[in-house]
């Protein structure tokens, strides 16, 4: 099995995306998850632009890791210097890592333009830069930066920038397509052309997304001898993004029959591309392939009833694979087979002709019609499935609310007050709280009347809290401020986090109806964990 060298730049290239922003912890926190995965290079930054790279490469000299050697990146040398009184040079030599990557220009247009120099010119400062660095470091790489379009300008000299590097000891060369517009044809023909001028290359290939076809231009480049990859957890990059690692790593281990990571790391590929996605403090691409949240989720009936059977019928690889796993939503798409499949899950056994199945089915369809989001809202789901089965007890009943909202003066901030009334056992709890906005202030309310009967309540808490607007009514027009919307609230307590959904024309009554779902599920999940260990009590004795 041949062996492809993994080169990860979320910590460089991937920080230039727009929203990304990594502090010196963040950046050896990431790089301690990536060397667990497995990868072979992690480029930590441009010593020579930032104290935050600076401080990187001094802090990170205090890990041992394990499987990844550290490059430093940067570029040749300035044209109005040598490369033995450059900054740029020094810096990475400063820098002390084993890896350094260099990039110089291989199109005439940037040269004329961006460096203003001649191409005779350029030709001397790779080489130069190159053999400067060459005895001082262990490995060296050359980024040929926007080499694809300067090979269609001018095939003469991209190529001639390649073999100066090369004369100078770059032991791998990476052609960069780094403004994402080439086609997976260009990039086999033009790497074609390659080989054949320069035979003896090592080469790598470092592509961006702003075509959609980043992760298809690496593939192809690799099927035509690319000894390293360069890319990005998740895609980060700037503009529209790097080479996704966690798309790449996949294809070529599990289609292509190459190395890349070993075997069993590549179920942590999940767990490390939500890891960096919540040290970026971006959401996760729910629908991102292979270890996205929908990648192997499945809502049409149809598909649901041929995964139970098979689940290769509709899932192109088998999700523990990359540390993901099956998922089946519940929507007004669903049919018997979803009903049967969650039900299983949370322990019925129930046949498809059970009219309990189709009473659910039947429920479930027009309350999602009216906007209630099931397979974003499992936890509801699940008291709706526990009720309508009888399963689920009554822990106490919401006879009615009042919130109030008031602003005094221009400058002060609004009051909100909640009161409401609840039914626990016979027994009526009116209290009345105030709080940060109308549906704290009912949380508040609700929390004070029911932690004296369920003290437990007191351990959860609210995680996130999303709204959204139907802005068309059932008749197809535009409601505007009239429109119905649905609330989604995320809870957890010390073991476990879930999701609930409310709907109404009223903002305030939706997030009661998530509110109170979320209370009741809290609830509903303490039964069954007393109810499993007084089982497993009895199995002991």
């Amino acid at each position: 099995m041949k062996k492809i060298n993994i080169y990860d730049t979320t910590l460089r290239d991937g920080s230039q995306a727009e929203d990304v922003h990594f502090s010196t912890e963040d950046k050896v926190r990431i790089a301690c998850k990536l060397d667990e995965l497995g990868l072979n290079y992690i480029e930590g930054g441009w010593p020579a632009s930032n104290p935050t790279d600076q401080k990187f490469f001094q802090e990170i000299k205090n890990y041992a890791l394990k499987n990844a050697r550290v490059a430093a990146f940067g570029s040749t040398h300035s044209a109005k210097k040598t490369a033995e009184n450059d900054p740029n040079l020094q810096s990475l030599i400063t820098a002390e890592t084993e890896v350094i990557t260099i990039f110089g220009k291989t199109w005439d247009v940037h040269v004329r333009d961006a460096l203003r120099t001649t191409l005779e010119r350029n030709l001397e400062l790779i080489y130069n830069s190159l053999a400067y660095l060459r005895p001082r470091v262990k490995e060296l790489f050359f980024d040929a930066e926007h080499f694809f379009d300067g090979f269609k300008a001018s095939k003469d000299f991209a190529l001639s920038c390649l073999k100066k590097a090369i004369e100078a000891g770059a032991e791998t060369v990476i052609l960069c397509d780094t403004n994402g517009g080439t086609t997976p044809m260009e990039i086999k023909e033009i790497i074609s052309e390659v080989k054949t001028s320069i035979p003896e290359i090592s080469f790598g290939i470092h592509t961006h997304n702003d075509s959609e076809l980043a992760v298809a231009n690496t593939l192809i480049a690799v099927d035509l001898g690319a000894v390293q990859v360069q890319g990005t957890i998740n895609g980060y990059g700037e503009r529209c993004g790097n080479a996704n690692l966690c798309s790449i790593i996949p294809c070529l281990q599990l289609k292509m029959g190459f190395e890349c990571i070993p075997e069993n790391n590549l179920s942590l590929l999940t767990s490390t591309a939500h890891y960096v996605a919540e040290i970026a403090n971006l959401g996760a691409f729910h629908r991102q392939p292979f270890v996205g949240r929908s990648a192997f989720a499945h809502k049409g009936g149809i598909h649901v009833s041929a995964v139970r059977r098979n689940a290769r019928t509709y899932e192109h690889i088998v999700p523990e694979l990359v540390g993901n796993k099956q998922r089946i939503l519940l929507s007004d798409l669903a049919g018997q087979s979803n009903i049967l499949f969650k039900a299983k899950r949370y322990g019925f056994h129930l046949d498809k002709d059970d009219p309990f199945v189709l009473d659910l089915l039947s429920k479930l369809k027009n309350l999602e019609s009216q906007g209630y989001e099931y397979s974003a809202a499992e936890a509801s789901f699940e008291l709706l499935l526990n009720r309508t089965l009888g399963r689920a007890r009554k822990y106490f009943t919401l006879d009615s609310y009042r919130v109030l909202e008031s602003k005094r003066g221009r400058e002060e901030e609004p009051i909100s007050e909640a009161t409401v009334m609840v039914s626990v056992g016979g027994m009526l709890e009116h209290t009345a709280s105030s709080g940060k906005g109308p549906v704290n202030a009912l949380d508040n309310s609700l929390r004070k009347a029911l932690e004296k009967f369920y003290p437990s309540l007191s351990q959860m808490h609210l995680v996130d809290f999303k709204v959204r607007v139907f802005s068309v009514n059932d008749t197809g027009n535009f409601s505007g401020t009239a429109s119905r919307v649905r609330v989604l609230i995320e809870s957890a307590d010390k073991t476990a986090q879930w999701v609930t959904v409310g709907v109404s024309f009223n903002i305030i009554e939706a997030s009661r109806q998530a509110l109170e779902d979320s209370l009741n599920y809290k609830l509903f999940k303490d039964d069954q964990e007393k109810l499993t260990k007084a089982i497993k009590d009895a199995e002991k004795e």
